[in-house]
């Protein structure tokens, strides 16, 4: 594609080359064809004079940094790794204060034999496995909890990386809008003179006029999507919604060859955050199935109290009377296991299924992404090619000849025009080819779960 300067540092030669042509028939075409061959890709060094230009690894950096929900993600893995240790410790202990058979008539702890003040004290002991496995089901959330941390970063940065080209390709189309606009300003000028000196016709400059209507509509919806694009990328950030954001002109278009697909899924399957939590979750579930299980089987209640007397025996035993200590052992029957336990482990037993099928279906579903951005990757690339190699020239060629044929009569201006858009809609597929090439890498990056994806 060929690369033309900017076009406002040429506006003043534009201007004077177009004085020159209006009063020189012969040099027409020549000044025409410089001012068409401006190119959108080399823009004025001071186009963004004010603020920093935003790169996509420095938006990446700040996304990653900053975002919210990602260290709202970050959080929630914390808590739940500390949640193991918890569940995989025996039940607080029982500590209890009692006052027995005291009589009513006066309270008096030496009247009766049976009066006393305990201090008891029980323990709660789970069938064995029942606490290793609570501390295995906890530590595998916790676990599937840091692969979702992994997920939302992953996504986190493709969000950023499409944004940022999707940004990019719209200030690329402003400019060439910008560019079309003066040219049809320019076309009109010409159409005008010839007008006023018999040699063309008025609805020559009122088709350009409304071309040029056209192109000032689109400019206007362009830069409220670009402005919409721009709020997206902010909140990624976490920057004001209104915070200006200035791309740099310069990007590389290259273009690298991917790995077989084949080896992009083993990638995915050994890599995707994603299937990684599925994985943890599936295991997280079989332990919970293996605990209900267990609740089959009782728990134990183990207590002791020392009962404190106080007073004589009567005679002719006589003597302080002696303390008391009592040992409790406690089960828990599961007398209703039928409906209890049974429906338990039922339940259980579906969770596990659902998670299998929910790994199967998300595999499926990551390998379909990753075909997906490989197809739209080679589509746009081809693409690429074909407008900046093929198409683009193609028709700033057309565009030069209708120049020159419109000047000596040959063409009409209606076709004048449309080879004009044409070349004007076939530069904004080359940007868009580039934009959507970069998004499917990034889509592709994501649904692997690593960035070596190239050969």
């Amino acid at each position: 594609m060929k690369q033309l300067a900017s076009l406002s540092a040429n506006a003043v030669f534009c201007r004077w080359m177009y004085r020159f042509v209006f009063t020189c028939n012969k040099y027409f075409v020549g000044a025409a064809i410089i001012c068409l061959a401006l190119s959108v890709e080399t823009l004025q060094a001071d186009e963004h004079p004010q603020g920093k230009l935003l790169s996509a690894q420095a938006a990446v950096k700040i996304a990653v940094r900053d975002n919210p929900n990602l260290a709202q993600m970050q959080a929630r893995y914390e808590a739940l790794a500390e949640v193991p240790s918890q569940v995989g410790t025996l039940p607080d202990p029982m500590v209890s204060f009692n006052a027995m058979n005291f009589p009513t008539d006066t309270f008096d702890r030496e009247q009766e034999a049976m009066t006393q003040t305990q201090i008891g004290f029980s323990q709660v002991f789970p069938f064995p496995g029942k606490l290793r496995l609570k501390e295995e089901a906890a530590e595998y959330d916790a676990l599937a909890a840091g692969h979702t941390v992994e997920e939302v970063r992953l996504q986190l940065i493709n969000n950023v990386k499409a944004k940022w080209w999707q940004l990019y390709y719209l200030d690329r189309a402003l400019k060439t809008v910008d560019i079309n606009q003066s040219l049809l300003g320019q076309f009109i000028s010409v159409a005008k003179t010839k007008y006023e000196t018999g040699k063309g016709l008025q609805q020559d400059v009122l088709l350009a006029q409304l071309e040029l209507s056209k192109l000032i509509d689109q400019k206007i919806q362009l830069q409220a999507i670009r402005r919409n694009q721009a709020i997206q990328i902010n909140i990624l950030m976490a920057r004001p919604a209104n915070e200006v954001v200035s791309l740099p002109n310069q990007v590389s278009k290259m273009m690298p060859k991917l790995v077989d697909e084949a080896v992009l899924y083993q990638l995915a399957e050994a890599a995707r955050p994603r299937l990684k939590q599925m994985e943890t979750q599936l295991n997280a579930a079989q332990s919970r199935l293996d605990l209900a299980k267990r609740d089959y089987y009782p728990d134990f209640t183990v207590g002791v109290t020392y009962g404190d007397r106080s007073g004589y025996n009567p005679l002719p035993r006589g003597g302080a009377r002696s303390d008391f200590v009592s040992v409790m052992v406690g089960v828990k029957i599961p007398l209703y296991a039928g409906s209890k336990q049974s429906k338990a482990v039922s339940q259980k037993s579906y969770e596990l299924q659902k998670n299998h099928y929910a790994l199967l279906d998300e595999k499926n579903r990551v390998m379909a992404t990753i075909s997906t951005a490989v197809t739209d990757y080679h589509r746009a690339k081809k693409q690429l090619s074909l407008f900046g190699s093929g198409i683009v020239p193609q028709a700033q060629q057309t565009v030069e000849s209708m120049l020159a044929g419109y000047q000596v009569s040959e063409v009409d201006f209606l076709n004048l025009v449309r080879s004009q858009m044409t070349l004007f809609n076939y530069e904004l597929q080359y940007w868009k080819a580039l934009s959507d090439a970069k998004q499917a890498l990034a889509r592709l990056e994501a649904a692997v779960g690593e960035e070596s994806v190239y050969e």
